[in-house]
């Protein structure tokens, strides 16, 4: 089964809200950057892992919000792994966060340029696939509790 592309704007508004929330974490004392760091990196399985609520299986926190989820092509639930290897491109710019004034910097201008490519690609890939979903071999789409059959697409 192939999915049809999610909807940018919930795509955008997702990505909003996990942001704000890595930024919030930011300002734990002393670990701030790492924990950071972490939720980016495992933001689409941290949640279900931790409560092991239905409701947050496949999905980050703005995921879950907007009615989008992660699928996987080869069938599986997104689990710790494939959160790291599809969100690994977003989160390098906070892991150099760890380094205090340079890794700022540095961590800034490549997170910037992270964000800029995976957008482009979101826009420009007919599934809306960017560098970590084509390496984890996942797609965001609408979720599946409300997706319609003609959001499907059989092959």
């Amino acid at each position: 089964m192939q999915y049809k592309k999610a909807d940018l704007f919930k795509r955008f508004i997702a990505l909003l809200i996990d942001d704000i929330v890595a930024s919030l974490l930011v300002y734990i004392p002393i670990l701030g950057a790492l924990v950071s760091a972490v939720y980016l990196l495992t933001k689409d399985a941290i949640a279900f892992e931790i409560t092991k609520n239905p409701d947050f299986k496949n999905r980050s926190l703005g995921k879950k919000v907007m009615g989008l989820e992660v699928v996987s092509f080869d069938g599986s639930d997104i689990d710790w792994t494939i959160s790291l290897k599809r969100n690994l491109p977003l989160a390098i710019g906070s892991a150099f966060g760890i380094v205090p004034i340079i890794g700022w910097v540095v961590g800034g201008i490549i997170g910037f340029v992270m964000v800029i490519v995976e957008a482009l690609l979101v826009i420009s890939d007919d599934k809306g696939r960017r560098l970590g979903d084509r390496w984890a071999n996942t797609q965001v789409v609408e979720s599946r509790d409300i997706i319609n059959q003609d959001d499907v697409i059989d092959i």
